[in-house]
């Protein structure tokens, strides 16, 4: 059997060159999160989470619906929004306390309201009482094994429409009442 020293060596440094970049390719993949410099809103200090991040609730009055907004911290999740009979805490099973006859259940699923060292991210309200025509109140229900609830109460059946809006990440329920501005 006759060798070829060059052969061998072409065939290792090829051998070598694959398995490395094999790797390379696993490691990055793993459990990486994309840069925010790869993001044209972001700084590049900061990094798009690999779960959504729920960061925030907000509300205000229009002449014929009342809108809730939830912001949300990197790529926007499946969002579920159900009437449900009445609210109540996920994990304790505790009602709520906000006054209301109807209620809707908002759920982001996979999303969180804290980052990986259990640290809240969520800046927004846990409960409140709110005075506007259709919307009487909200409340952060639950932010356990990759799901983050809200409820948010009525006196009234809401009408509703939902949608959501990008750049940045935004759920936006919209409900409706009689005009107030005509």
């Amino acid at each position: 059997m006759r060798h070829h020293p060059r052969r061998t060596a072409i065939a290792a440094g090829i051998l070598l060159t694959a398995t490395a970049t094999a790797t390379a390719t696993a490691t990055a993949t793993v459990g990486a999160t994309i840069p925010a410099s790869a993001s044209p809103q972001s700084g590049a200090s900061q990094q798009t989470p690999a779960t959504a991040l729920i960061v925030n609730a907000r509300w205000a009055g229009h002449c014929s619906y009342d809108r809730l907004v939830i912001d949300v911290r990197g790529t926007m999740p499946p969002v579920t929004v159900k009437p449900v009979k009445e609210l109540r805490y996920d994990g304790s099973g505790k009602k709520v306390p906000l006054a209301g006859k109807y209620f809707l259940e908002i759920k982001f699923s996979p999303a969180a309201a804290h980052n990986e060292a259990g640290q809240s991210v969520y800046r927004g309200p846990r409960l409140v009482k709110i005075d506007l025509p259709g919307l009487k109140g909200l409340a952060l229900t639950g932010d356990f094994e990759g799901v983050v609830t809200f409820g948010a109460a009525f006196r009234t059946k809401p009408v509703y429409n939902t949608f959501k809006v990008h750049s940045p990440e935004r759920f936006v329920l919209d409900v409706r009442h009689a005009d107030r501005c005509a």
